[in-house]
C-alpha cells in the first residue's frame, strides 16, 4: 500500500525523463541516508534506558551520536550539489526552445523551431531530445512542474527562468502549477505531448495542434 503512491501523472519517483531520473535517484538516497539517521536516534535513545556504561554511552553519543550524522548529512549534501549541477542548462546542438507563459489560468506555448506557432493547454516536445521552456507570466507568479519529467521552476513577472526537460518516450504527460496564485489556482493544469521523429516533424509542419 506504501508504495501505491509512487506511480501515477503527478508521481515524482515515477521518471520518464534524465532530469526526472536524477531527482527521483536523489530522492532515494536522501530517503535512506535520513532513514539510517533515524535508526541510530532511536538507539541512542534507547541506550539512554539501558544505561550499559559510561565508556559505552560515550562512544555512541560522541562518536555515532555526532560524527556519523554529521558525515551522512554531509555527504548528502555533496551528492545533492553533484546532482543539482547535472540539471543546469547547457548549450547543445539538439536542444530545443520553446516559451512558455502562465496566467490565470492557463499556459501559452510558443516554438522557435516553428514560428507563429501558438499552442494553449498542451506543450509539445520531441521524445528523446532535450528541451530547454523559457518560463514567465503574465500576471502573478506560478509555478512551471512536469513531475515525470523534471522539478518545477518558478515563473515570476518580468523575468524568463530556463527549465530543462526531456522525455524519454513518446507519450503524454501532465503538467500543473505548483505555486498558489488564487483561487483557480488548482486547475491550473496542462499537458506534454512527446512526439516520435516524424510526429514532431508533423507538428513543426502544421499537421497537429
Amino acid at each position: 500500500m506504501a508504495l501505491a503512491g509512487c506511480d501515477g501523472a503527478l508521481s515524482t519517483v515515477d521518471p520518464a525523463g534524465p532530469a526526472a531520473g536524477r531527482i527521483a535517484t536523489l530522492w532515494w538516497v536522501m530517503l535512506v541516508g535520513s532513514g539510517v539517521i533515524l535508526v541510530l536516534v532511536l538507539a541512542l535513545i534507547a541506550l539512554a534506558f539501558t544505561r550499559t556504561g559510561r565508556g559505552t554511552e560515550r562512544t555512541w553519543i560522541i562518536g555515532l551520536g555526532l560524527v556519523f550524522p554529521m558525515s551522512v548529512l554531509a555527504a548528502l549534501l555533496a551528492y545533492g550539489l553533484v546532482i543539482g549541477e547535472g540539471l543546469v542548462p547547457r548549450q547543445g546542438a539538439d536542444v530545443v526552445s520553446v516559451q512558455a507563459e502562465g496566467r490565470r489560468w492557463a499556459w501559452r506555448f510558443s516554438y522557435d523551431d516553428a514560428p507563429g506557432v501558438v499552442t494553449e493547454g498542451v506543450l509539445h516536445i520531441p521524445a528523446g531530445r532535450p528541451v530547454d521552456v523559457a518560463i514567465t507570466t503574465a500576471d502573478v507568479i506560478h509555478s512551471f512542474w512536469v513531475p515525470r519529467l523534471a522539478g518545477k521552476l518558478d515563473a515570476i513577472p518580468g523575468h524568463v527562468n530556463v527549465l530543462r526537460i526531456e522525455a524519454d518516450l513518446p507519450g503524454t504527460y501532465r503538467g500543473a502549477s505548483a505555486e498558489f496564485s488564487g483561487e483557480g489556482y488548482a486547475g491550473h493544469e496542462f499537458e506534454v505531448v512527446a512526439h516520435d521523429a516524424a510526429g514532431w516533424d508533423q507538428f513543426l509542419a502544421g499537421g497537429t495542434r
